[in-house]
């Protein structure tokens, strides 16, 4: 599969703004233009991809369900 064979509206490119890194997970918050984007991969991804703040990235976004509440 490559980058072009997934739908554009599930695709958000931007930046690295931080990586909170724990143990086993870590969180990835991604500066997109639409705002910022939160992954939570595994750690070994992160240090195999060679994740860092500033790193310019492609975010992917899958979602079964979602909801929404009136204000």
């Amino acid at each position: 599969m490559s980058i072009k064979s997934i739908n554009v509206r599930n695709q958000f490119r931007g930046t690295i703004k931080e990586i909170i890194e724990g143990p086993v997970l870590s969180e990835i918050d991604v500066s997109t233009p639409a705002g910022i984007v939160t992954s939570v991969i595994t750690t070994r991804s992160v240090k195999e991809l060679e994740l860092k703040p500033g790193s310019e990235v492609i975010a992917f976004v899958k979602s079964t369900e979602v909801s929404i509440a009136k204000l």
